[in-house]
């Protein structure tokens, strides 16, 4: 069975001098080999494929027979590494916490421990015959929350 953490050395060898990041390799037990990528412009194809043969000249299929697919972590998925939520700051997000609440903001900041979404919420200040919007910075850790994924919005 081929070695995740081949793989992985084979992909970081081949983004060294590049701006794309690693998102995840995943190796089944049949040794299918799916590696995901990233980019803060995108992923174009032909890197995608460039990638694919870079790692297939690393890999013998003598020794090990194998399936690989390269590709793009997905706009719509949720975010899997740092580098994620680092490209998405000032873009809106949608967070799905562990006790169920599904909330909608601005990524404000991100680090290793934590990241911050700005929601708007209504409030109703006193006097007042309306409740206002005011935004709101919540702070999440990486284990509370369920999933981050960017917002697609066609407005």
């Amino acid at each position: 069975m081929i070695e995740k953490k081949t793989v992985c050395q084979i992909v970081d060898e081949w983004l060294e001098e590049k701006d794309y990041f690693l998102v995840e390799v995943t190796i089944s037990l049949d040794d299918k080999i799916l590696v995901e990528i990233d980019h803060k412009e995108g992923v174009w194809i032909e890197d995608c494929v460039e990638l694919s043969r870079y790692i297939e000249s690393k890999l013998s299929r003598e020794d090990e027979d194998y399936e690989l697919e390269v590709g793009s972590a997905g706009i719509g998925q949720p975010f899997k590494v740092l580098q994620q939520y680092i490209n998405y700051i000032g873009k809106e997000v949608e967070v799905l916490t562990k006790d169920g609440r599904k909330l909608f903001g601005l990524l404000k900041t991100a680090d290793e421990q934590r990241f911050v979404v700005t929601i708007q919420k209504k409030v109703k200040e006193e006097g007042a015959k309306r409740p206002k919007l005011v935004d709101e910075d919540l702070t999440f850790t990486y284990d509370e929350i369920k999933y981050t994924k960017y917002l697609i919005s066609f407005k």
